[in-house]
């Protein structure tokens, strides 16, 4: 079986390169403060950044140690590395003797009862925030929630929907974008299952954040490292961010309406779990935002999501139902330990690639069949991806991972040659280049490079060298963007802001979580 030609699609492309200059980018890096030893920090945000709830760049997510770090979106790939690495130097400037953690997978953890949950203040949303984030806690366990990860977001221009679409569709413009971005996501189901083979790089986990030491039949290493030899990315596995409650969630990919019906049953469906787990204590304490499988739209780890911006106290799946898809979040990115901020350019490239490659290609409707053997491979490839002569399904035909991968790979050349004539930059070309070694040479792989440093060294140690070593390097070098007086102009705006709110709620909590909770799943 070959994959489809597109051919048609790069002479469209060329005929109208305008449709590309609109491509836009935002990161969001995760990452954990920790204390010199590689332990998990106690301390709360530190005030000199602002405050999380309503800072734009520097906010927190579920512990109160995990930092999260917000690029805007810009066109600009290297305005964008440069912005992101502003926020780094400014974050370890001022951290007098902590670091932050470089990996996925968490740092050294004497026990969940060290994983302060992240708090934003006295306001109605803080404590719907910081409610929402116990049920996390209840249900699936602090050390899970804790995962770093890099969070990519991508969007085309309209002008490129409005070329590549059929104009005979008559369809309105916000259905016919939307459709464009869920046929991305099918694709990506199908065959973004390369990314965590290039870039996953959490093959390994500490003993420490292992909450079942016989799974997968793990391996160990110094100093307490659990690791799966061929293994990509355990962030993406069952010890990571997917698990049995998310899997049997039933998704569907193939209309905007029956995506967003498929998650509104996950809204408003209870599970017996979550019932068990109740609402309150003993103590009349509450212990989750409701019982049923999804408190609330983000709780679904799912490697790729459809989003757009929302205003504030509007609910997101709603919104995206009544003014369609803006952009792509794609969550299958390990944070790169290879690089002081996380994410390097190449994986950027490539991402452009691989995306413009889906939008381009044949995305025929998904059934519930196909995503199951989807995720299958998916699954193959996190746990085993480098073993030799290794398998997956494609269109129900079995095929080794290389054979793919280097199909793939050919498609993707066409794509970079196009993208060359285009920028006028051979930099997707040299990135397509290099990358495809890694096909067949999965030792290149960053799990690969990544494996024969942990079990050299172990987990803990590999970590905090690398930890040391960034410190040293971001402290060392100037702000390229962002100057110091934006940086306190937006600790003072957060400021500000934040004080706005608590004086602004009107309701008690009890009333604004049912308004909050009905908004949610109307």
């Amino acid at each position: 079986m070959n994959l489809p030609d597109i051919s048609e699609k790069l002479l469209l492309l060329k005929k109208n390169p305008h449709m590309l200059s609109g491509l836009k980018r935002g990161i969001e890096r995760e990452t954990l403060r920790i204390k010199p030893n590689g332990e998990i920090s106690t301390s709360i945000h530190p005030i000199c950044f602002g405050k999380s709830l309503t800072h734009p760049w520097i906010t927190t997510d579920f512990a109160e140690s995990l930092l999260e770090l917000v690029t805007p979106t810009y066109q600009d790939i290297g305005y964008v590395l440069k912005f992101l690495r502003d926020l780094h130097r400014f974050v370890l400037k001022n951290l007098d003797h902590e670091l932050i953690w470089p990996l996925s997978m968490p740092c050294l953890l004497r026990s969940d009862s060290h994983i302060n949950l992240a708090k934003y203040g006295i306001s109605n949303l803080a404590k719907f925030k910081m409610l929402y984030r116990t049920g996390l806690k209840h249900r699936y366990g602090s050390s899970m929630q804790i995962i770093s990860g890099i969070h990519y977001n991508f969007s085309f221009s309209l002008n490129f929907w409005k070329v590549l679409l059929d104009p005979k569709d008559k369809r309105n413009q916000l259905e016919k974008v939307s459709d464009g971005y869920l046929k991305i996501i099918r694709n990506y189901y199908r065959f973004g299952w390369i990314i965590p083979y290039l870039f996953g790089a959490s093959p390994g986990i500490l003993k420490s954040s292992l909450k079942n030491e016989n799974t997968f039949s793990m391996k160990y290493g110094r100093e307490g490292t659990c690791y799966l030899p061929y293994a990509t990315s355990l962030r993406l596995s069952d010890i990571g961010y997917t698990g049995e409650f998310q899997n049997k969630i039933d998704i569907h990919l193939n209309g905007l309406l029956d995506y967003v019906q498929s998650i509104k049953k996950a809204l408003n469906e209870p599970h017996p779990t979550f019932i068990n787990i109740g609402l309150k204590d003993c103590f009349g304490n509450l212990l989750q935002l409701n019982t049923n499988i999804l408190q609330i739209e983000n709780e679904l780890y799912s490697t790729i999501r459809p989003k757009r911006s929302t205003i504030s106290g509007e609910s997101y799946i709603d919104s995206i139902l009544k003014k369609g898809i803006e952009y792509l979040e794609i969550r299958s990115l390990d944070i790169n330990p290879f690089t002081a901020i996380g994410i390097h350019e190449t994986q950027i490239y490539f991402l452009d690639l691989f995306l413009i490659w889906c939008a381009l290609t044949e995305s025929p409707l998904m059934n519930r069949e196909e995503l199951y053997r989807c995720k299958k491979n998916w699954k193959e490839i996190i746990l085993n991806g480098r073993k030799p002569y290794n398998r997956i399904l494609i269109d129900n035909v079995s095929r080794s991972i290389k054979n793919v991968g280097n199909d793939l790979f050919e498609k993707l050349t066409k794509v970079a040659d196009t993208l060359q004539d285009i920028f006028l930059s051979e930099k997707y070309k040299i990135v397509c280049n290099e990358l495809r070694t890694m096909i067949d040479r999965p030792e290149l792989t960053y799990s690969g490079r990544m494996m024969d440093l942990m079990v050299r060294d172990g987990l803990l140690k590999y970590g905090l060298k690398l930890a040391k070593t960034y410190r040293t390097e971001l402290r060392s070098e100037e702000f390229e963007v962002i100057s110091n007086k934006d940086f306190e102009k937006m600790r003072e705006f957060s400021i500000r802001r934040q004080r706005e709110i608590e004086q602004s709620d009107q309701l008690s909590f009890e009333k604004y979580l049912k308004r909050k909770m009905k908004g949610s799943l109307s």
